[in-house]
């Protein structure tokens, strides 16, 4: 870990109850021009379909418009869920966006579904399709960055378009030791979704992924975590906001799923599985005041050897979620633009 650690943003449109989705999608872009002004290195966004949870479905597009209203925070997706798509479709977009927001473009790739198996037959009728992943990142890999592929594809002699000075920077995303492994071969950036396991499996993922290592995109390994953090004025404040998320995760492992309620409407009697998986929940949870929350960060960033890490925050309330986001740069002594 260097002396100084890199903060940076995940953000997922989340559904909120009583509000309208649209709203999501707006505040999304104004939390973006906010980390921007606050210091953030990233801000990126995420693909999901058709979950009540998430309206955030089309990240290239929002980031379209977080690019026309920032001028210096890096813009991503968290990613593109390749199996769905064409690459060399998938490479256009992101030349476009590149030639919007010149070296500011990073482009994660993943290759979970993001939905269920109806919807991704929806957007992908072939299933199994993710068997051919690792050919589709080296197919994006080269359109993305201008180079030939070879004598007998497809695409031979064919290029990705508007070409200029600059290029997105390819991410590999992962939650499991799949996708570090394949970040490794192709010489990729790595980020772990923390986030989404909990923590489990991240240290031996990111083992992984720098012992096996060899120079392709980047010359030496570069590593990040998306976890969850939420911060508020008092340790007690924030515990109160974290029980919309609480509820939420809850839920979904039963497979209920719906917009985020305020936190005075989350409480419900668990069943005893559910109560044991609550438990656990805020056992690993990153929560609390400024202070405490940056004293976890840190230790984190000290055991995974990291220099950037990426918080994802989930708050009914969007003023509650802006808050959290400054007093979490505030802690750091994060300089905005």
């Amino acid at each position: 870990m260097t002396s100084k650690l890199r903060l940076s943003v995940l953000d997922q449109s989340v559904a909120r109850a009583g509000r309208p989705h649209d709203e999501s999608i707006r505040h999304t872009v104004a939390l973006a021009e906010l980390c921007e002004s606050l210091g953030y290195h990233r801000f990126w966004l995420s693909e999901h379909h058709a979950l009540p949870t998430l309206v955030g479905t089309a990240p290239e597009v929002l980031m379209a418009a977080v690019a026309a209203r920032t001028q210096r925070i890096r813009i991503g997706s968290a990613g593109v869920m390749l199996p769905h798509y064409s690459p060399f479709k998938v490479a256009e977009q992101f030349r476009v966006l590149d030639a919007l927001a010149p070296g500011r473009i990073d482009l994660g790739v993943g290759r979970a579904p993001g939905s269920d198996q109806r919807t991704a037959a929806l957007l992908n009728p072939d299933l199994q399709s993710s068997a051919n992943f690792p050919q589709q990142v080296m197919e994006l890999q080269a359109w993305v960055r201008g180079e030939e592929l070879p004598p007998g594809h497809p695409g031979h002699g064919i290029s990705a378009l508007p070409m200029h000075d600059t290029a997105p920077q390819l991410w590999m995303l992962g939650s499991s030791g799949y996708g570090a492994q394949l970040a490794a071969h192709l010489g990729m950036p790595y980020a772990f979704a923390h986030f989404i396991t909990d923590g489990e499996g991240c240290d031996s993922a990111l083992d992984l992924y720098r012992s096996a290592f060899r120079p392709g995109l980047i010359d030496r390994p570069q590593a990040t975590v998306c976890l969850a953090a939420l911060v508020a004025e008092t340790d007690e404040e924030a515990w109160h906001q974290f029980k919309s998320r609480e509820r939420a995760r809850v839920d979904r492992r039963t497979g209920r799923f719906g917009p985020l309620l305020p936190p005075e409407q989350a409480s419900r009697e668990y069943t005893a599985p559910e109560r044991a998986e609550a438990e656990q929940l805020r056992r690993r949870a990153i929560v609390g005041s400024a202070s405490t929350v940056r004293g976890r960060l840190l230790a984190l960033a000290e055991e995974l050897s990291l220099d950037e890490i990426v918080v994802v925050t989930w708050t009914w309330d969007p003023a509650a979620q802006r808050r959290s986001y400054e007093l979490l740069a505030e802690a750091f002594g994060l300089v905005g633009f």
